[in-house]
């Protein structure tokens, strides 16, 4: 038998992945279902006016606060916050604070593949039944770190 090259999972942070503004996640991940960037703009800095002409991107403020154009509305986001841009639509985001500003940028076409996953363990069924039902308890941590 031969061992797949490939690894089960692969993890990094922003920080191993270089310096500058643009993070290729993507790359040192491995990941082809879609694309992926990390962007951290110092203060006082923005990034360039574009569109895509196929792919819709997310963007997610990891932290620091982002100003963002896209389309007709201007807008501006804090720790938390999501931005959904359509494919063609026109886009820019800039840092609107005093601090970096972290992002993560996910892109991607051809639309939602659906509810693909399944439990490793079919005996968690319950356990996910009762946890998106509220119940906290059904996710604790059972020893292991």
């Amino acid at each position: 038998m031969t061992a797949d090259p490939t690894p089960a999972a692969r993890h990094a942070t922003l920080d191993e992945l270089g310096d500058g503004v643009f993070r290729k996640v993507r790359q040192a991940l491995g990941v082809e279902a879609f694309g992926v960037n990390g962007i951290v703009l110092p203060p006082g800095t923005e990034w360039f006016r574009h569109t895509h002409e196929r792919q819709d991107e997310l963007y997610f403020v990891h932290r620091g606060r982002a100003g963002f154009e896209a389309g007709d509305m201007r807008f501006e986001l804090g720790p938390g916050g999501l931005l959904h841009v359509p494919a063609r639509t026109p886009r820019q985001v800039w840092n609107a604070g005093d601090e970096d500003l972290v992002l993560l940028v996910v892109g991607g076409s051809g639309g939602y593949v659906g509810r693909d996953g399944e439990l490793s363990d079919p005996a968690d069924l319950e356990r996910r039944r009762a946890a998106s039902a509220g119940d906290l308890d059904a996710i604790r941590r059972r020893g292991g770190s």
